[in-house]
């Protein structure tokens, strides 16, 4: 099994989105999850080179590694970063996240240590219920007794919605509203921030209104759209992972042939069966057991049996010509068929972000 990469769509994806967000918008690419599968180092370099500014990656590592393979942008971490680790980020240029008192004290004594002021984002929750600062009553006397502490360089300030891919927009522009009245209350005792930004993919493509400084699209780069409620007519994507492997071995096999492990399926008919190099292992679900379907010379096969950790089985006894060798779509289009990301997410019950996500490190990344 291998995952080919489209780089032209990951390029015409960025394009795409840096000409929505509003003029003068900067874009700021996440990459966190190894590129959401689609591999970090690539699709970083490609936001850059077609209009990304920025990167935010979720943890410190993620950066570092990036940095180490040349990647010089601005980078924000999103999540949380302890210990020896926060020198290690800022040695490496990290713009690190501030949420609480105790993340804020954390990175302050670092920077103090290493002598330097420690670049930061504000994070502020305003109904995520996630990692951030309340955005009222008592978090805001937290937040300026943070904008006070000797060691940060507070940069930028953000948030981020709970519910804007839902096409009922009601509670983002509460969540909206709840940022700008932190905005306004803080530039009431004096503290702005040259960097704002709360809009993610759905934002990014259903509510202009918050595009601020950065708009930080993530599963949209990929090609993919964050549901079937955003407005999909606003931008077109083009899905940049196309997951493939081989028929290893066919089978001509009489009815009642019992397939897999438990022996859940048994053929209704004489039919033939391919064995498929991709499992579990690889990120090919064993929830899409005798659920799933596959492209094999332009047709659709169905999974049969449970998926194993390493190989799987379909039924092609409906194909003529099939051949051992041949290449199998798992994910993509082939002789004018697809099945996408969203598909398979329906299949088991999840969202296109963690098929792609999925996607196992053993399974090779072709650029193509």
């Amino acid at each position: 099994m291998w995952a080919e990469i489209s780089l032209a769509a990951l390029a015409h994806n960025i394009r795409a989105l840096k000409d929505l967000a509003n003029p003068g918008t900067r874009l700021m690419a996440v990459v966190k999850a190894n590129g959401y599968g689609h591999g970090a180092q690539e699709v970083a370099r490609v936001a850059l080179e077609n209009g990304a500014e920025w990167l935010a990656v979720a943890r410190a590592e993620e950066g570092i590694e990036l940095r180490q393979k040349g990647i010089h942008a601005p980078m924000l971490v999103f999540g949380l970063v302890t210990g020896a680790m926060i020198g290690r980020a800022l040695e490496n240029n990290l713009v690190l996240s501030v949420y609480n008192a105790a993340s804020a004290r954390a990175v302050a004594d670092a920077a103090r240590a290493c002598g330097m002021r420690a670049p930061v984002h504000l994070k502020v929750d305003t109904g995520m219920g996630r990692l951030g600062y309340l955005w009222n009553g008592a978090g805001i006397g937290e937040i300026v007794d943070m904008l006070r502490m000797p060691g940060l360089d507070v940069q930028g300030v953000y948030t981020h919605f709970a519910a804007a891919d839902a096409g009922d927009k009601t509670y983002t522009r509460q969540q909206l509203q709840r940022f700008r009245e932190l905005l306004q209350a803080l530039s009431e005792r004096g503290f702005h921030f040259p960097l704002r930004h709360a809009a993610n993919s759905a934002a990014l493509i259903d509510v202009p209104e918050a595009h601020f400084d950065l708009v930080r699209p993530g599963i949209s780069i990929y090609g993919l759209y964050p549901s079937g409620e955003v407005d999909h007519g606003r931008v077109l994507l083009q899905p940049a992972m196309t997951l493939k492997t081989r028929v290893t071995q066919l089978k001509e096999v009489a009815a009642g042939f019992s397939v897999s492990y438990g022996c859940t399926y048994h053929t209704p008919a004489p039919t033939v069966l391919a064995t498929l190099a991709a499992g579990y292992a690889d990120g090919y679900t064993r929830l899409l057991s005798s659920k799933g379907r596959v492209l094999v010379n332009g047709e659709y096969a169905p999974v049969v049996g449970r998926i194993c950790m390493d190989q799987c089985v379909v039924d092609v006894g409906h194909l003529p010509g099939v051949k051992t060798g041949d290449e199998v779509v798992l994910m993509g289009s082939q002789g004018g068929k697809t099945i996408t990301a969203d598909e398979i997410a329906a299949a088991i019950g999840t969202i296109n972000y963690e098929v792609v996500t999925m996607v196992s490190g053993r399974v090779p990344r072709v650029y193509v």
